[in-house]
């Protein structure tokens, strides 16, 4: 079930309620017991880190970029023939 934050406007009274989606929002104060207690709008309470699913699956297509290997000299090398000498 979701964690909601209330608070009233009336004694500045904050509390985290957890409720079902589908149940009706708190309106009663059970600090003053007046009808200013409102749902806060708050962040998500956790956050996706380290080398989980987004990291492994869907960050890169997951190939690594292939390694330039250096070329070999020719035959030539040395005469001022091949392109490596110029």
């Amino acid at each position: 079930m979701p964690i909601y934050t209330y608070k009233c406007a009336s004694c500045g009274f904050a509390q985290d309620e957890m409720q079902k989606m589908s149940d009706a929002l708190l309106t009663v104060c059970p600090s003053c017991g007046k009808a200013d207690y409102v749902k806060q709008v708050t962040a998500a309470g956790f956050a996706l880190k380290g080398t989980g699913w987004y990291a492994t699956d869907f960050k890169d297509s997951g190939s690594k970029p292939a390694a330039a290997k250096p070329e070999a000299p020719s035959p030539a090398c040395g005469t001022g023939a091949c392109p490596a000498c110029n």
